[in-house]
This record gives structure tokens, sequence and C-alpha cells, in this order.
């Protein structure tokens, strides 16, 4: 993978993968829904195993420069 596109996609992962976090924390802690017309106990954990993977995604695409 070329330099510039590489950092360019791990950031971009990195990115929503901590935007995600920071969400799924933010409505956790106000007690709000994670995801409009989902059940919580399945809202969080795709949440979470979604931040968790562009988290990895991005770590990747930065381990291969």
């Amino acid at each position: 993978m070329e330099r510039g596109p590489a950092v360019f996609a791990a950031a971009v992962f990195l990115l929503y993968g901590t935007a995600l976090l920071a969400w799924t924390g933010a409505c956790v802690r106000r007690g709000a829904p994670v995801a409009e017309g989902v059940r919580p106990s399945l809202a969080l954990p795709a949440a979470l195993l979604g931040a968790a993977v562009s988290l990895g995604l991005g770590a990747w695409c930065l381990a291969h420069l």
C-alpha cells in the first residue's frame, strides 16, 4: 500500500472508531438509546464491536506502512 492512501485510510478508521466510542459512552452515561429502535442489549455490543473493528483496521493500516 502506498504511504499517502494508507495514512489517510488509517486516519479515517481511527477517527471514526474514536468518535463511535465517544458517542456510545455519552449515550450510556445519559441513559439514552445508543441506536433508535434497537434493543439496548443488542445496540451497545454492536456499537462497541464496530468501534473496535474500526480502531483495529486503523492500527493495521499504520502497521503496514
